[in-house]
């Protein structure tokens, strides 16, 4: 009965310090998550590299629960997401608001980033909170490059947001008509986007174009069928 109760008492106290060590192993990973996530915030991609080594998550997440690759995403930090996507960061892990590293990158046009999330298994058909591509804020936007990339990357240049709207349209309802926007209506139509897909009130992309005096889109669209 003594050995018994000493055996038990053994196991207690070995649960204990288990349960302790795992405590301090824990505290100790969130610790380093943190620092991570304020080295995401400021690009530090030197300390990024060593927390990363010293076993900080990839995947872990800040405020709004958004992942720290998106957070280094948001200040265009190239190398800082580099590192964290070469360690594992998922490139289509969403926030709150819905916004991804990839979906962000697109829309804001960084382009290098938007490259590193295509490499890495971004999601094509991932859409914003908005039911949006990346493609259809990049084209209201006027990043022509990171539409061209988009395009290249294989993305559905008529796809339709929750809006009624697709890339085309909000190049054309969302823009001044200037030479960016000019240029990816070129893009969008030389990949076949339908030039005739009107957005919910039936109002086609040509309409939209003569209604604003754009006359190089309307040109654009006329020559492609546009009615």
């Amino acid at each position: 009965m003594i050995l018994t109760r000493s055996r038990l008492l053994i196991g207690l106290i070995t649960l204990g310090a288990l349960a302790m060590s795992r405590g301090s192993g824990q505290a100790a990973n969130a610790s380093l998550d943190r620092q991570l996530i304020a080295a995401a915030q400021t690009g530090d991609a030197a300390a990024i590299e060593r927390l990363l080594g010293q076993g900080a998550n990839p995947n872990a997440r800040g405020l709004n629960d958004a992942p720290v690759v998106l957070i280094a995403t948001h200040g265009n930090h190239v190398a800082a997401a580099r590192l964290l996507i070469a360690a594992g960061a998922d490139v289509n892990a969403k926030d709150g608001i819905q916004d991804s590293a990839y979906l962000y990158a697109g829309a804001r046009g960084h382009l290098e980033i938007l490259k590193l999330t295509l490499a890495h298994g971004a999601d094509l058909k991932s859409t914003n909170r908005f039911g949006g591509t990346a493609l259809i804020p990049a084209c209201e936007r006027g990043h022509v490059e990171t539409v061209a990339e988009l395009i290249r990357a294989g993305v559905a240049v008529d796809h339709v947001n929750r809006l009624g709207w697709t890339g085309l349209i909000e190049a054309i309802i969302l823009s001044d008509g200037g030479p960016r926007h000019i240029a990816i209506v070129k893009l969008l139509l030389e990949a076949g986007a339908n030039p005739n897909l009107a957005d919910k009130d039936s109002v086609t992309p040509l309409r939209h174009a003569r209604q604003r005096g754009y006359r190089e889109i309307a040109q654009l669209l006329e020559a492609k069928g546009g009615r």
